[in-house]
């Protein structure tokens, strides 16, 4: 099938690249001409693991292309999607101009030259609720003749960044939301290769597949909000969330995902995706206190390793030197929208600290927020050299196994602020680190159990 991907960021380019691993011949859209030279030439502009393969692949076989034409991609395709920005207002509401703009556009081209044919149009960024009906009526104001010669279909994507690859190639569920029987049979002809394993497309109107995306992102930034509470509250009774994760994990109505406590969640989806559900329920007069909660709840967790060093270190950072271990909101990507860690560099920056920092993927995407306000390094060590304590703010597995004398070593002092859990309190005092996390009890560094507990462990592990 011939598909247009209108917008190359992180949904338009991973949907483009695995439709057309799929057989599919895709052309991809962007304005920015920089970007499209790069991608035409073979240089992928996003961190996604095992897009690359799937990307060189296709480029070489010629199904996916890329060209900063609009007529090109509504005259090469009968599915055009619209994987635009929707970035978050200051009221937070979604700003749509882009989606809006493009679909205007379209209409023209489709006004002007009816031999175009008939296109399904659909909205693959997350939009609230209304938007495809938007959509079509800014369409239909374009003069378009009666007898119409498009549809519009919401066809929410739920793609998670580090593992968003699999989750396009062998997804839980599809959803497509349309009242057009013709859109909706072209719909399930493109995606029913993609589950063949029996998991379902489910179908729905327009309106309450927009309300899916923003429902699932909203339950699952509730659970780690609760989860965060429930940490908060262990540290107040002695508890350890650990354990009570396990616990509650093991029922089935509950489940084992999303119960990791951490310092709250970031991203470009949670957080976006909250407030507009939020916005939606204020237009409509409703008081939706769960996400107000949640919003409140997870804005203080990004700062709470901040507080516990504070109280730490009584008061002050100044001439402070403080190292950080991961600056994207999650493992496995670039992507740093509303990373907790740059809430927390901020904050320690504004206190006097000096701050020096690693990750894997996102130094780049890193310094263009934040510039030279911090100091990068290419080694996870180096942040380390005479540093007053460590803050680990992104669990990359490289993270979770390192050579603890030498970071004692090199550390001025031996203190950790742990955002994400990765280590076991009493085993870090016993290697002789003071050791701080997240709803789990705080140990004291037990200098003169460090050799015996690394021989222990040594014996363990031959």
């Amino acid at each position: 099938m011939n598909i247009s991907i209108i917008g190359t960021g992180y949904v338009g380019l991973v949907s483009g690249t695995c439709f057309a691993e799929m057989g599919n011949d895709v052309l991809c859209v962007d304005i920015d001409e920089d970007k499209v030279q790069k991608l035409s030439s073979g240089t992928i502009t996003i961190f996604e693991p095992g897009l690359e393969v799937f990307f060189e692949r296709n480029l070489r076989k010629g199904r996916l292309n890329f060209t900063t034409e609009l007529l090109a991609a509504v005259r090469h395709a009968e599915v055009i999607f619209l994987a635009l920005p929707t970035p978050p207002a200051e009221d937070g509401s979604a700003d749509l101009s882009y989606v809006k703009g493009v679909a205007t556009n379209i209409a023209k081209l489709l006004r002007a030259d009816p031999s175009l044919g008939y296109k399904v149009i659909v909205n693959k960024s997350t939009v609230p609720v209304g938007t495809a009906n938007a959509v079509r009526n800014i369409m239909t104001q374009q003069d378009l003749k009666s007898g119409l010669h498009f549809d519009v279909v919401s066809n929410p994507e739920f793609l998670r960044e580090g593992v968003a690859v699999d989750d396009f190639m062998k997804p839980e569920r599809v959803v497509i939301g349309s009242s057009s029987k013709r859109a909706s049979s072209i719909m399930h002809s493109l995606y029913e290769p993609f589950v063949r394993q029996g998991n379902p497309i489910v179908d729905m109107d327009e309106r309450s597949a927009e309300m899916t995306k923003y429902a699932a992102n909203s339950f699952l930034a509730t659970k780690i909000t609760f989860m965060n509470e429930i940490a908060n509250l262990c540290e107040k009774v002695d508890a350890d969330v650990d354990k009570i994760r396990v616990g509650i994990g093991l029922d089935s109505r509950i489940g084992k995902q999303f119960l990791y406590p951490g310092i709250g969640f970031g991203g470009s989806c949670f957080p976006k995706d909250v407030n507009a559900l939020k916005r939606t329920a204020d237009e409509n007069d409703y008081e939706f206190k769960i996400l107000n909660s949640v919003l409140e709840v997870n804005g203080a967790q990004r700062r709470l390793l901040v507080d516990k060093m504070l109280k730490h270190f009584g008061g002050s950072f100044q001439n402070k030197n403080i190292a950080v271990w991961g600056l994207s909101f999650k493992p496995n990507t670039d992507d740093v929208r509303e990373a907790p860690a740059h809430i927390i560099i901020k904050e320690l920056l504004e206190h006097g600290a000096r701050v020096s920092a690693f990750d894997p993927e996102a130094k780049e995407t890193t310094q263009a927020v934040l510039g030279d306000s911090i100091e990068y390094t290419d080694d996870r060590y180096e942040p380390l050299e005479e540093a007053d304590a460590l803050i680990i703010c992104t669990e990359w597995h490289e993270f979770r196994r390192p050579d603890f004398d030498k970071m004692r070593n090199l550390m001025a002092k031996p203190l950790i602020f742990d955002g994400r859990n990765l280590f076991k309190p009493k085993d870090m005092a016993e290697r002789g680190f003071e050791y701080y996390s997240i709803g789990r009890p705080h140990f004291q560094a037990i200098p003169s159990a460090n050799t015996a507990f690394e021989n222990e462990q040594n014996i363990n592990h031959n």
